[in-house]
């Protein structure tokens, strides 16, 4: 029997693999590497796939997972606090993309109705591109990634009416206002079931999977929901792809969200590749060999408006001015929807076949460029900020009034108040330590200032912004964000202001330890590693092991990973650089507990040095500090000390002061005890 599919599935996988490896060595982009293989394999290459519309149908799964994917991750919670991004943003961007086209298809004389049309498939950007994109960077959490899903999720949403006024402009539909008026109606309908769905009905059913412990049943039941929701949305006329990332949003709300991303990933990453080989079958060589010129200038401006339009609407939402640059330059290309919209307006006589051609190869080119661009991105937004440009500019249109901050030394300066700044402040605010807060998404600002939160507006690469804090007088500088460029810029500025801040980076990737590190970074912690780390001391406490054994293999682990990682810098440091920052030396502090045998020991008569390889540097007591106590020096109850040592012999003594584990408190010795 033969199976026409199944010959293209092999068909696509292994011309795939070989396009992929030549992709890898010469560092392109896999996204760019399946395009290649559509336009080679489709019908206007080789034309080895036989059935294209079977092959189209596995391109919208792959969509649909996709967007499913980033609904899970993404949560209701978070979809909420972007509601002022994806209803003035959405419509400003569309809005303004539209106007602008529908002018230049104007200028070169088009009729009207025409002109409108190809305005609204300027307006739309690729949804999946983008988003797959973002996800591979770790970049749907970063102001910038927010905002551009925001106004793609918009786009999604804008794709119906314009589906509706098709006909009218071609003077086809008789009744509008019928049509509108039923799409609102089934717009609130579909949000009524997403928020049912999300509250009750999905979580009752999941908490009743997991109870047969079925990892088949699982699987299933959590792809029902998710195509259940798509099929019951396209219903409701609304695209699949936003369909699909609804259904995300109500499985987040269950607590078993992560273990059901787990389980769609391999299928969203398989089926995901149909949907860009599929959009490379669509573009036609010849086409590109006969008009070149006409498509790099049309693809050119089509990059070029776009990104300054997506961008000067992120900078009016009250964005710094990179993250404009950023979002701009991610929603530059056309986007896979508008390859669905162009169809209803050949059915409708809208397009030629010579401008619906043209539009494809134009389509295809700028989905293409994307991977290059959103990569060059950080690069060309920190050369544009090293123009002579104005502050209102740099800082964005709406910043958020600043009051005077308060002068504190020694405070700590936190970046980023996302959920490892929240609980970096709040761990702050209950130790007593004065803290401020740099964070550039305007809706954080607003919620955190009415609870009482020191949180300033700004983009923190700029020395402007850092000054406002008083960045020369911290003491401790934590960067605890999403983007990993702007960390670096970030770091590079705030050690130029002040050298002897304790800069601590938090990153998600090892790969960026090391220029962390070479930027000015004292601390990197990254998240990769720590994961590895707090997974082994589940294990070993599985075991039973002692509770100061797992504390050593920690001190271990960390030393010996941070050591790889890092390395030391370049050049001839001096004996007490060598062990400032040697990274197998770290300065604990240890409270003397009541019960511990030290109380009212002297130094001499403890022998910490001799016996346990340790050197006391210091000892608090009632708030004031004694460096480099003398061997006549006694302890007393809550006295803390601080031990220079290696991590294995400060773990041996630590059971001597009776201190729980958990409540040491280690640190890399910074050389700094006098405040």
């Amino acid at each position: 029997m033969d199976i026409p599919l199944l010959y293209d599935i092999c068909t696509i996988f292994g011309l795939s693999i070989g396009v992929l490896l030549v992709c890898h060595r010469l560092r392109v982009p896999s996204i760019v590497g399946f395009l290649v293989t559509g336009l080679i394999a489709g019908p206007h290459g080789l034309a080895l796939i036989q059935a294209d519309r079977e092959v189209e149908i596995l391109a919208e799964v792959g969509v649909i997972l996709l967007l499913f994917t980033i609904g899970i991750e993404f949560s209701l919670k978070n979809l909420l606090q972007i509601k002022r991004s994806v209803l003035i943003g959405g419509t400003l961007q569309v809005g303004l993309t539209l106007a602008t086209a529908f002018v230049i298809a104007r200028h070169f004389g088009m009729p009207t109705n025409e002109s409108i049309f190809i305005g609204c498939l300027a307006a739309v950007s690729s949804t999946a591109i983008v988003m797959k994109l973002l996800q591979e960077r770790d970049e749907t959490r970063t102001p910038h990634g927010r905002t551009t899903l925001a106004i793609l999720i918009f786009q999604d949403i804008a794709i119906v009416p314009m589906m509706l006024i098709a006909p009218l402009l071609a003077n086809q539909s008789s009744d509008m206002s019928n049509a509108l008026i039923l799409l609102l109606a089934k717009g609130v309908a579909m949000i009524a079931v997403v928020f049912v769905g999300a509250r009750y009905v999905v979580p009752l059913i999941l908490s009743q999977v997991l109870r047969t412990r079925s990892r088949e049943v699982f699987l299933l039941s959590v792809l029902a929901i998710c195509l259940g929701v798509v099929w019951l949305t396209s219903r409701f006329g609304v695209s699949l792809a936003l369909g699909a990332f609804l259904a995300g949003l109500i499985v987040s709300e269950s607590e078993s969200s992560h273990d059901a991303l787990g389980h769609i990933t391999p299928f969203r990453d398989v089926f995901t590749s149909f949907f860009f080989v599929s959009v490379g079958m669509l573009l036609d060589f010849h086409v590109l060999l006969q008009k070149p010129l006409l498509i790099a200038v049309v693809t050119i401006g089509v990059l070029v408006a776009k990104s300054i339009l997506a961008g000067g609407v992120t900078w009016i939402l009250g964005y710094p001015f990179r993250t404009a640059i950023l979002a701009g330059l991610t929603l530059s290309q056309v986007g896979e929807f508008a390859f669905i919209l162009s169809r209803t307006g050949i059915e409708h006589g809208l397009l030629s076949n010579d401008s619906y051609r043209l539009f494809l190869a134009v389509s295809v080119v700028t989905m293409a460029a994307t991977p290059f661009i959103i990569s060059g991105a950080p690069r060309a937004a920190d050369l544009l900020l090293r123009l002579p440009l104005p502050s209102r500019l740099v800082l964005g249109l709406r910043p958020i009034t600043q009051t005077p901050h308060q002068a504190h030394k020694n405070h700590l300066v936190i970046v980023g108040f996302g959920l490892n700044g929240r609980n970096v402040a709040r761990a702050a605010r209950a130790a007593d330590i004065p803290y401020v807060i740099i964070e550039m998404d305007t809706e954080i600002v607003r919620n955190a200032r009415s609870n009482g939160e020191p949180i300033f507006y700004g983009d923190a690469v700029h020395d402007a912004v850092l000054h406002h804090v008083n960045i020369k007088s911290a003491r401790v500088i934590v960067v605890a964000i999403s983007d990993d460029a702007a960390a670096r810029r970030i770091v590079a500025a705030a050690h130029a202001l002040n050298p002897a801040a304790h800069i601590v980076v938090r990153t998600r990737h090892v790969a960026e330890v090391e220029p962390l590190y070479h930027v000015g970074a004292n601390e990197v912690i990254p998240e990769e590693f720590e994961t590895s780390v707090e997974i082994f001391t589940r294990v070993l406490m599985e075991y039973l092991i002692p509770h100061d054994e797992i504390e050593r293999f920690i001190a271990e682990a960390r030393a010996d990973g941070y050591k790889m990682f890092r390395g030391l810098p370049k050049g001839s440091p001096s004996a007490s650089d060598e062990i400032v920052h040697h990274p197998d030396l770290e300065i604990s502090v240890l409270r003397v507990d009541e019960k511990s045998p030290f109380v009212g020991k002297s130094l001499a008569e403890i022998g910490l040095r001799e016996t346990y390889e340790v050197t006391v540097v210091a000892v608090l007591r009632n708030s004031q500090i004694s460096p480099n106590p003398g061997g006549d020096t006694r302890f007393e109850c809550d006295d803390e000390v601080y031990l220079l040592g290696m991590p294995e012999r400060i773990a041996l003594v630590a059971d001597l002061f009776e201190i729980p584990p958990y409540q040491t408190q280690t640190q890399v010795y910074d050389g700094d005890l006098s405040s």
